[in-house]
């Protein structure tokens, strides 16, 4: 069966190009990786109008002086990844190899939220850079000098794959800032709401570190607020740990007036632990989101016959009868709310079972396709389309709200949280 299998994954993930990790692989290795991540996308990237309209063959000839320019693994990745920002697609995706963590990924010991395309600090995770001022609401306004609108353009935009302005603004001002080399330390000038600056030199820690000093994120969060509304985070759908809270909650839970439900912190992972907790608010089956992928006959172009992508069923979600609320709902969004966060919302949308408050999602979800390169770095395609059951786009675009609110510069430095007063105010008015 191992043979077997290992003769099958020739066709496709064969060894020969999955090459392990140097500091430099060789040119041919860098030609051949760069022409499976052309190949990868041409056959099975979901927006062949994408490829059209960017001429995606006259991509990858203008790319290989390039790839072949590079000095190093390191370098060559991050050719790779500028290549791959041209789909506009958040869910592919170029991964350099681990060993490059310390050289693109370091980052400091906080981290950024966004209020008019401004940058924030959110939360800080060192006591050295507390105690020299860089707390909570101030705001970043320039990197070594450079104006921070400027520095995300030029230092971060090149190498994120964004499906939405939206989506390309987290990236560049949340995700991304501020990263790089470890070795390197960027000096940040600050602002305080007083207007008044400060700068001062800000160390990145390594991956490893970084994670470890951030405080871990609850998967699940439920608070009551006034009017006996009940509050809850769904802060990630990457296991069931986030439905599996919400159903032990639930005594709590049926017993408030109302329901908010905030995925504004809220990545993606697996759709179905999203449909667990949407399922408690109807009492007929869900209609999901349609999808689409490719049907390639290589006999159709051979005849001229036009490949037609195969268009899936729309599936359903059969409510959760046994847990029923009947109050009012509403659900909050961002541009940080992603893939299975947007299923999620979407189909919170057809239900029409409440208000979407706050801003639109980011504008990508799908199903990728995953596959090794040379050196030890891997890459993702996007192989399925998702819309809603009418064929009315969100990828691309986001899911809309239905109230829109969002945090200005002033009422973050007044600590307000404005789209959830505005949700609030809204499921308690009679």
């Amino acid at each position: 069966m191992k043979d077997k299998q290992a003769f099958e994954n020739r066709l496709f993930e064969s060894p020969a190009l999955a090459t392990p990790w140097r500091e430099n692989i060789s040119e041919d290795e860098k030609v051949a990786g760069l022409s499976k991540f052309w190949s990868e996308v041409k056959y099975n990237f979901i927006y062949t109008d994408t490829l059209r309209q960017i001429d995606w063959d006259q991509l990858y000839l203008e790319y290989l002086p390039k790839v072949r320019a590079t000095r190093s693994t390191t370098e060559y990745y991050q050719v790779l990844m500028q290549l791959c920002a041209k789909l506009r697609d958040g869910h592919t995706n170029v991964y350099p190899p681990d060993q490059t963590d310390d050289t693109l990924l370091a980052r400091p010991l906080l981290r950024t939220q966004l209020a008019e395309d401004r940058v924030f600090v959110r939360y800080v995770f060192s006591p050295e850079l507390e105690k020299a001022g860089v707390v909570p609401g101030v705001e970043i306004v320039a990197v070594d000098g450079e104006p921070a609108a400027q520095y995300r353009v030029r230092e971060v935009a090149p190498y994120a794959s964004a499906s939405t302005p939206q989506d390309l603004a987290v990236r560049t001002g949340i995700y991304g800032f501020l990263s790089g080399d470890l070795k390197r330390t960027p000096r940040v000038t600050f602002a305080r709401a007083d207007g008044s600056r400060f700068t001062i030199p800000v160390p990145r820690a390594s991956v490893a570190d970084w994670v470890k000093a951030r405080p871990p994120m609850k998967p699940f969060e439920l608070r009551m607020l006034p009017g006996n509304v009940a509050y809850v985070a769904l802060n990630g759908f990457g296991n069931q740990a986030a439905a599996d809270g919400y159903i032990a909650a639930w005594p709590q839970i049926a017993k408030a007036s109302a329901l908010i439900i905030d995925v504004r912190d809220n990545g993606g992972g697996n759709s179905d632990v999203g449909y667990r907790v949407l399922a408690t608010l109807a009492d007929k089956p869900l209609t999901l989101s349609q999808w689409s992928t490719r049907e390639y006959k290589p006999t159709y172009r051979a005849w001229g016959r036009q490949n037609v992508d195969y268009k899936g069923p729309v599936a359903t979600w059969q409510p959760d009868l046994a847990h029923q609320f009947r109050g009012k709902v509403a659900v909050l969004t961002a541009p940080t709310t992603y893939s299975a966060a947007e299923d999620f919302t979407l189909v919170f949308d057809l239900m029409k079972r409440g208000a979407i408050i706050g801003e639109a999602t980011g504008g990508s979800t799908g199903q990728p396709l995953f596959f090794a390169l040379p050196g030890g770095g891997r890459a993702r395609v996007c192989t399925k389309k998702d819309t809603y059951p009418d064929g009315k786009p969100f990828v691309g675009v986001g899911v809309q709200p239905h109230i829109a609110a969002r945090q200005t510069v002033a009422d973050l430095h007044k600590g307000r949280d404005t789209v959830l007063e505005t949700a609030l105010a809204w499921v308690t008015q009679p």
